[in-house]
Parts: structure tokens; sequence; C-alpha cells
């Protein structure tokens, strides 16, 4: 079954792979690397959607825990409880880009 959506175009999905590359901004926070999923925080379908997603590990993202690692889906109040809102996460996912953007011109 496909989710429902809109194709990202190129430069969405350069950036989804940027924050894929960083890594669960979850474990990230304890120090620990872990391979990230996309989550989408608007959905798939309004403007930009695209870019608004968070790096989570398969636990924080959909493994459907309601104790730790609280998973994103389906316990979003739970995990913004523990973790912090999602706008929050979302502006500590563009300074991570932001920094790496700033290194990688030096």
């Amino acid at each position: 079954m496909a989710l429902k959506g809109k194709q990202p175009t190129k430069s969405e999905s350069k950036h989804m792979s940027k924050v894929a590359d960083l890594g669960c901004i979850v474990c990230r926070r304890k120090g620990i690397f872990n391979p990230a999923e996309i989550h989408h925080t608007q959905g798939k379908t309004k403007p930009d959607s695209h870019f608004l997603v968070l790096p989570l590990c398969f636990e924080h993202h959909r493994m459907g825990s309601d104790k730790e690692p609280i998973s994103r889906h389906p316990y979003k109040k739970r995990f913004e409880d523990s973790y912090g809102k999602e706008s929050d996460l979302l502006e500590e996912v563009s300074r991570l880009l932001e920094d790496r953007e700033i290194l990688h011109e030096l």
C-alpha cells in the first residue's frame, strides 16, 4: 500500500538526504549515532512538507513503544513531552545543517 503524498522534487530529496545523514535527532542528543528514517512533521501533501522533516531512528519513529524509547507514531504527545516539540526539533535540525554547511565551506 502506497502512502499518500506528493513526489519530492530534486531539492526536497536532497534536503531529506542531508537530514537523514544527521542520524536520529533524539539519539544524537544522547551522544549516540543511529541511522535515521525521515519523519514528515506536516504530512506529505502540504506545500514544503518534504522540507519539514526530522531524522528519527526506527525506534523513535514508528516502533510503536510508549516507553523508552518512545515512538513518535502513535505517541506524539508522549514523544514531545519526553524529547521536545517537533517545531523545536526542526529548529535544531536546521542549525545542525547550517553548521555542516559552514564547515563544508571552510
